[in-house]
This record gives C-alpha cells, structure tokens and sequence, in this order.
C-alpha cells in the first residue's frame, strides 16, 4: 500500500526562511491549511531541537480552517561559509469526529496512515544595500539634529548681550529720571510753602508783585516736572513692555 500524500497545504510549501543577523531570535511563520472536511492532528519535528522552539509545535485543525505555526530559531554565531543541514517535518493524521485525546490518536496510529512534509531551514543575511542604507541613515539622523541645535542655540547668546545692554540703559536713564522727578517734587513742594506764607501775610503792591512772580515761577517750574513725569512714565511702560 503507498504512502498517503500530504493533506495539509504548507505555505512555505519547501523552504523555512530566516533573515539574520543572528545575534538576536528570528522568527519565522509557517500556515497549515486543511481543505478536506476531516479533522486532521498535526506535530512539527526538526532534526535541531535545541536551536529552535516551535509554538504550537502539535495540535487539531478543523476542516477547512488553518493555522499559524511559528517557528523561532535561537541567537547563533552565523557562518556563512557553513551550509545548513537544519531539517523541519510536518507529520499529520486524520482523526475521527468525536476524538477528545490527540495522544492516543497518535499512539494507535499505523505507519499507512501517517502524511508527512519535509522542509529545509535556509539562513540569509541583509544584503549589501540593507546595511548601505541602514549605515547612512543613523549617520544622517545625528547630522541634522546636530544642524537643529547649532541652529537654535548659536543666535542666543547674541540677542541675550544685546538685551542686557539694551537693560542696563533703560534701567540708568529710569534711575535718573526718577531722581530728577524727586528733585522736582521737592522743589515744587518748597515753593507752594512759600506762596501759602506769603498768602498769609499783609498784602501790598510789593507783595502782591513778588507773589505773581512766584506763582509764575511755580507755574513755569511746574511745566519741565510735568513733562518729566510724562517721559518716566512713557519710559516705565516701554520697560515693562520689553521685559514680558
């Protein structure tokens, strides 16, 4: 009696691919696809057991349903000059509706009534392009970061000097004005003392004259602390402008 053939279709059909480098665990998918109207049991056996781990490495697959098997292989120092002997097998068998134990399925099982797939395991490193353009893109990233911060961070330090110089301008030229306004104040506030006293004394054609030139002189005098005050407080709102 012949072998019976594979009931399951296997996608990859031959070859089990893993793309390196190999220092880390590369995994790889491999689907089984039952198409008849049976259940079917399947295991996954390799010839490397302890370069691989295989999950789910056996189980049931309803009919016309599928799944996925995946296949990791464990970090390796690669050779390329080695050729890989590394061997996969998809064993499978029908089971009948109502079976609840696959290991007795599999114990019970007759040499005529086992299917099986061969699949070889083929190693391959990223091309020379892969690592050109992996290599030029982590060397162009840190450029233009570079570029962004030399962009942002040179003009600093020269608009922080000429705004502090512009500061301490500001800052002597209010000191004085206001020193000049105190001044005024002062002044102003002598000179309406002295009009109250001379209000208060006897008038006379002298006094009456020397109070009109004082009241003059307080009027004109007033006018200069008047403008003064104005330019502080122009001044005092551009300060503060400036510094928000």
């Amino acid at each position: 009696m012949s072998k019976l053939e594979q009931i399951l279709i296997l996608e990859p059909p031959v070859d089990l691919k893993f793309k390196g480098p190999f220092t880390d665990v590369v995994t790889t998918n491999l689907k089984l696809t039952n198409p008849s109207d049976r259940k079917v049991c399947f295991k996954v056996k390799t010839t490397a057991p302890r370069r691989y781990c295989v999950r789910p490495n056996s189980g049931m697959i309803e009919p016309g349903s599928f799944i996925i098997v995946s296949v990791m292989l464990q970090p390796f120092d690669y050779d390329p000059n080695e050729k890989s002997k590394h061997k996969f097998m998809v064993q499978t068998i029908f089971a009948s509706p109502h079976v609840t134990d696959m290991e007795a399925v599999w114990k019970d099982a007759k040499p005529d009534d086992l299917m099986d797939s061969k699949l070889r395991c083929i190693f391959e490193l990223p091309s020379e392009n892969d690592k050109v353009n992996d290599i030029e893109s982590s060397k162009a990233t840190p450029v233009i970061n570079a570029s962004k911060q030399d962009g942002s961070s040179l003009p600093k330090p020269t608009s922080m000097s000429l705004d502090d110089t512009e500061m301490r301008k500001l800052m002597e030229e209010c000191k004085r004005l206001q020193s000049d306004v105190m001044k005024l104040s002062d002044e102003n506030r002598q000179l309406k003392d002295e009009g109250l006293r001379m209000r208060k004394a006897p008038r006379s054609d002298n006094m009456v004259t020397n109070t009109g030139g004082l009241m003059g002189r307080d009027s004109s005098s007033s006018l200069p602390s008047l403008l003064v005050v104005i330019a502080a407080i122009f001044i005092g709102f551009f300060l503060g402008k400036f510094i928000l």
